[in-house]
């Protein structure tokens, strides 16, 4: 019989162990979702996407497609840069018009300490900001007023910090008035989509 070294032998028996025994692995970490950073801005009780309902559409006698009470949904911000001094706001039906577009809503010169506005403020005139103009050239909130049958159409709210003072812009501009005066000053902006359909 072959002599082996004892050293030899206990190698082989340290190979031997490990041959059989499973390797522990050390485990994955735990998955955690990206942290949101930025400015969000969303409507509180609702998702993004959320169809609206009935008294949220828009309310014009003259228009039998405004079946609503004009109630603008309630919104709320949060990741405010640094540096805002005020915030403007815009709600567009892009599909609206047969595809060239409704503004349904521009605002603008709220306070850079507002995180949000409550159910129907954007159908009022408060002094919490100042009252652009929209598709129909009116100083007011005009909620969704869809094709009847239609499918839900979209409602983009875009929320944008800006480095203007609240008092530096007149009343009354157009949305693109109101971009043509943010060029330079927009900080940042978050969106919101809500839909309607009746």
């Amino acid at each position: 019989m072959k002599w082996i070294p004892a050293t030899r032998l206990a190698g082989l028996a340290v190979l031997a162990g490990c041959a059989g025994a499973p390797t522990a692995v050390p485990p994955a970490p735990a998955a955690t979702a990206p942290a949101i950073t930025g400015l969000a801005l969303s409507s509180p009780g609702r998702s993004d996407n959320a169809l609206l309902e009935r008294p949220f559409a828009g309310r014009n006698p003259a228009n039998p497609n405004c079946v609503g009470e004009n109630l603008s949904p309630a919104l709320a911000w949060t990741g405010v840069p640094e540096g805002t001094r005020s915030f403007a706001i815009v709600m567009e039906d892009q599909a609206g018009r047969a595809g060239l577009g409704v503004n349904h809503w521009t605002a603008y010169g709220m306070a850079a300490t507002l995180r949000g506005l409550p159910q129907g403020a954007a159908a009022q005139r408060p002094a919490a900001f100042v009252m652009g103009a929209n598709t129909l050239n009116d100083r007011a909130y005009l909620g969704p007023c869809p094709r009847k049958g239609n499918a839900p159409q979209h409602y983009v709210f875009t929320l944008i910090a800006t480095s203007l003072a609240p008092d530096a812009l007149p009343e009354g501009l157009t949305k693109a008035q109101l971009m043509e005066a943010l060029q330079g000053k927009a900080l940042a902006a978050g969106s919101l989509v809500l839909r309607f359909a009746h």
